[in-house]
Formats: C-alpha cells, structure tokens, sequence
C-alpha cells in the first residue's frame, strides 16, 4: 500500500513519526486491516545509532529522503540507550571532528545551560562537562544526548523527507544479485510486518544485522595473521572470538540509607569467576584488581563514592566513582542533586563468556541474561562486599537510578556492543595502518606529525588509541597507542553488493583496527559520510563504487564533504 494512501486512509496524511504507540493506534482503527504496511524511501537506515543519525541528517541534507529504523524506544546509540559518555580524542573541542558532531556537543551543553539549574560558575564554562568525568570532557545524562539528537532530527521530520521508525528491527531482505530491494522489519507490539523499499540501504545497527539478511560477504571475529599480516593477529581465524560487550547501569549514593538490591540469582558464580583470560587476569572478576590494559600486569582502582573523598589515601590511583561520572552536584545549584550520578561500565562488567552475534535464539539470550547477572552482581558486590578505606565493607547507600536509563531493570536499553560483523570491503584498514609502533618504522620516530597511512579516498578522520577489551576468545586487553588516521570510503563499498553501505564499526576495519574505529565521534562521521555518499549517487545517477574508483568522481564527492564541515585529513596538527 502507498505511504500516502495508507496515511490518507487513516486521516493522517503529514505524519512522519512511527512510534509504536502510534503503529498500535492505527492497528486498533483497523486502517490496514488486511494488508502489511509498506513504506518507501531513497535510503533506509537501519539503526538508531550515532551513524545511523548522523546518516540520516546527512542524505537528508543532500536532498534524499530517508526512513530509519531503531530496535529500541531511544535514538542514540551509545551516548543515550547504552549510556555510555562519549569516548574522543584530546584535540575534539578544536578540530578532528565533523561540523555536525560539534554542533551535537554543544546542543548537549546548551541543554544543561538552558533547563538545568547550573551554578553560575558553571553557567559560565565554555566547555561545560556535566558530570566532570575522567573519561570525557562531555560526561552527560543519556536523556540528554537524546533530546539533543531528536533537535537535530525535528527540522527533518516535520517537513516530511524523514520518517523514524522506533522499535523497529529488521527481519529479512529482499534481494536480487547484487542489489537489496527491500528489508521487511518487526514493530514490537504490532502484529503486521513493516517492509521498507529503498535505493540504497545503509547498515547503521549495533551488529551489522543487515550483512546476513542481504548476503552481503562480512567476517566476525578475529582474523588469522597470515591473512592481515598484523602483528598481534592470532596464528589462526576464529570467527568466535569478539571484544566483551557491557550492561552498563547508573548509580547515585545516599549516605545513611539502604538501598541494597535483591541478591542476584548468580551472585555466587560472579563473585567468584575469574576470567579465563591469557595472559592471566588479575584475579576474581568482582575484584578492585584488574589487568592494565597497556601491560597487562595487576593494578589496583578505587571505588569511593562523591563526598567522601577525604577517605581515601593520598595516591594516583583512579576513583572508578569518577570515572565515568555523569552528573557531578558541584555544577548545580547547591540542593538540585544529593548525590553525584556515575555511570558504571568498567573492566568487572565487560562479559567475556560467550557471544551475542552469528548465535541461535537460545544462545543469544542466555548471554545477554548471564550479562545482565553480572553488571546487577557488581552492584550488589559494590553494596555489600566491597572494601572501603575506613575498613568497612560495602556501601549500602549506592542506588540503582532506573530512571536514567529508562529501564525497568535499571540496566541500559540497550548492551554496549564494542565489535560487529563487518564487511569483507574493497579495502581493508588494518593494525599497521594506524599504531605508532608500525607507523614509526615508516615514517621514523622524528617525523612529526606521526600520522596513518594516508588514503586517497577519504572521507572523513578520526582518533583514538588501538582499544580492545577482553574477548570471548580468551584474549586480555589489546592496547596500543595509535596515531590520528583517516576513514577511507574504499572500507565502506562492499566487494560485491551495490546498494548496501555501512554506517558504524561495521566498515572494513579488522578484528584488531576495529579497536580504533568503534568510538562515539569516529562512528558519526562514518555514518555521516555513509549519508552523503547514497544520496550523491542517487542524485547524480552513479553508484558508490564508481564515486570511489572514478578520479572526478571522488574528488567532487570529497569537494562537497569539506563545505559540509567534514575534515578529510589532520592538516591543524601540521
């Protein structure tokens, strides 16, 4: 059934936004009673993530009209339904990002100074950090980096070129060769499928859950190093062995009150597992001791709750209560919080015992519950077991904060996927490209700037070191300083398929590079490049692939990304 025709039908004709609530209202009148719903766009997105947002804003902004789906009720991806701050480089505040990424920052500042009661110190700092988190210099509520993206969005939506589609997940595909024709999705609580048809259709979901249904060729996992050539490639391929994913949750604390949780029903088991990693974690998972992710030798964190500080021994060992802090009650009116607010995704609730990804129903789901057991045990570790600097035991006055996750369980919407499917693409970034080590013997250790192998086709920079958490495979940390590198489009064209692009850590990045590439600013801008890319071919009748292999091509596709705002090499760090 034509979109306009179902929405005229409906008396609705104007309507751009597909909430469940309001799939369900039309369900309940009977307005496609005998017929499955069926809408049409240029592009099609799948997932609500950064990329997917900022490839919508992008295609948008270069005339194409655009659906985009998202599995949950929340848009954002990892700063908003997996709660996690953003994780940037130390140059983000200047350069090194996207125009539209910076607008994005400061729209989330801009939401603080505007509706939150902020100290007049702190309504005075340019570059306001919220939660004064170590990881961040914008440590935010994840509510916040919603309402900042759905601002972004509104201007799209109202006049009709985007429709979004919440707690919407795709199904299956329809395609032919190499071209995808449509992708029929499920609405939760809608008992009619939703088949969405497109010219191009860009894979912005957490786990590249287009690749499979398209039969677009991706690897999972890790490669062997005879195929990369990496240095820290294991000696064979293991498709299984995948970076930890996280339940993240946030917390407050209430000096003289009790808010202990029910004991987790595997408590027992978490409190005492200890990673089966090598080389050898530290000890038990629910531990203060951890492996340090650059040598991989026992180090010991703190945990200390805000307020009492002056506990703690003079040493530079990291407070984990600061480390990911979201709200931090100095930068509001003096009442407005009791407490700081702290997100708590650490290395004792990374989940290394099984994957979520390529996985039967029952497998998957025994996973994500086993993961869910043991973010709610280091909770009730933290409440109940914890040391404590005075020499007591636990913090009883920690509280799970439900509501700012907008869970019922108190853990995010959504786990915190840190590896994908990625596609088999026509050009692979590896390890060499981009750590310091590899890119010192080229360049030598006196050249300055110490940059990645420079790509022809980029399309977009980013930064961060070379991160991967503990995996299912057994492997600790892999940590390794990396330099800044670009993001080239021949990681983004499929070897085979035409009309499928990747939009996130999905790219054609290895098991090892993907640790530089799956941060917060880096998937925006693969996202926002993703964008751009699907509606310049459909505006100039070309393809993706031809942009890139075609000189000409390239390089007015490339012309138009800088006046967008999108930087294509580091030239202020020369």
């Amino acid at each position: 059934m034509k979109r306009r025709h179902f929405l005229s039908q409906c008396g609705l004709i104007g309507s751009s936004i597909f909430s469940p609530a309001f799939l369900q209202a039309l369900q309940s009148q009977n307005c496609y009673a005998t017929s499955p719903l069926e809408l049409k766009a240029d592009v099609v997105i799948i997932g609500g993530g950064l990329g997917g947002c900022a490839a919508a804003l992008a295609a948008c902004r270069n005339g194409a009209t655009v659906i985009l789906t998202e599995p949950t009720d929340w848009i954002g991806g990892q700063i908003s339904q997996q709660a996690v701050p953003p994780d940037e480089h130390r140059w983000i505040e200047s350069f090194g990002r996207t125009k539209s990424y910076a607008q994005l920052r400061t729209l989330i500042r801009s939401y603080y100074k505007q509706h939150y009661p902020l100290t007049s110190k702190a309504q005075q700092i340019p570059n306001l950090n919220p939660g004064n988190g170590s990881v961040s210099r914008i440590c935010h509520e994840p509510k916040v980096g919603l309402a900042a993206l759905q601002s972004m969005l509104a201007p799209e939506i109202s006049r009709g070129q985007l429709t979004l589609l919440l707690n919407t997940s795709p199904v299956s595909a329809n395609y032919t060769g190499d071209q995808v024709e449509a992708v029929k999705c499920h609405t939760s609580g809608l008992n009619k499928s939703v088949t969405l048809q497109g010219k191009y259709f860009v894979d912005a979901s957490e786990e590249g859950d287009l690749l499979p249904l398209t039969g677009t060729e991706y690897v999972l996992g890790a490669e062997s190093q005879k195929e990369t050539n990496e240095p820290h490639a294991p000696a064979h391929a293991n498709p299984a062995n995948i970076q930890s994913f996280t339940h993240c949750f946030a917390i407050d604390h209430l000096e003289g009150e009790d808010h202990t949780i029910e004991r987790p029903p595997m408590y027992e088991f978490w409190k005492n597992h200890v990673p089966p990693l090598t080389p050898a974690w530290s000890g038990k998972i629910l531990s203060l001791d951890y492996s340090y992710p650059r040598t991989l030798k026992p180090k010991t964190l703190s945990f200390v709750p805000s307020g009492k500080e002056a506990v703690l021994p003079r040493t530079k060992t990291l407070n984990l209560w600061r480390y990911r802090r979201m709200i931090d009650r100095n930068n509001f009116i003096p009442g407005t919080y009791a407490s700081d607010i702290t997100v708590v995704n650490w290395p004792q609730n990374d989940y290394m015992l099984g994957n979520i990804t390529d996985v039967t129903p029952a497998e998957r789901e025994k996973h994500l519950d086993a993961a869910k057991q043991l973010s709610l045990s280091l909770l009730y570790w933290l409440q109940t077991e914890a040391p404590r600097p005075d020499g007591q035991q636990g913090w009883k006055g920690l509280r799970l904060r439900k509501d700012i996750v907008g869970t019922d369980d108190g853990l995010a919407k959504y786990p915190y996927i840190r590896e994908s499917r990625r596609i088999k693409a026509e050009l692979t970034i590896k390890e060499q490209d981009l750590t310091l080590t590899e890119r010192t013997k080229v360049m030598g250790k006196d050249h300055k700037p110490l940059l990645a192998k420079p790509f022809s086709d980029s399309v977009g920079i980013g930064y961060y070191h070379l991160d991967l958490h503990p995996s299912s495979g057994g492997d600790n940390y892999i940590d390794m300083a990396s330099v800044p590198f670009q993001i080239p489009l021949g990681a983004m064209i499929p070897q085979r398929i035409e009309n499928v692009i990747p939009a996130c850590k999905n790219i054609g990045t290895t098991h090892i590079s993907n640790g530089c590439y799956r941060l917060h600013p880096v998937e925006w801008s693969i996202g926002e490049a993703a964008g751009a890319l699907c509606a310049r071919a459909i505006s100039k009748g070309t393809t993706p692939r031809m942009i890139r292999n075609n000189p000409q091509q390239l390089e007015d596709f490339q012309n138009l990304l800088t006046k967008q705002g999108i930087e294509l090499e580091w030239s202020q760090l020369s």
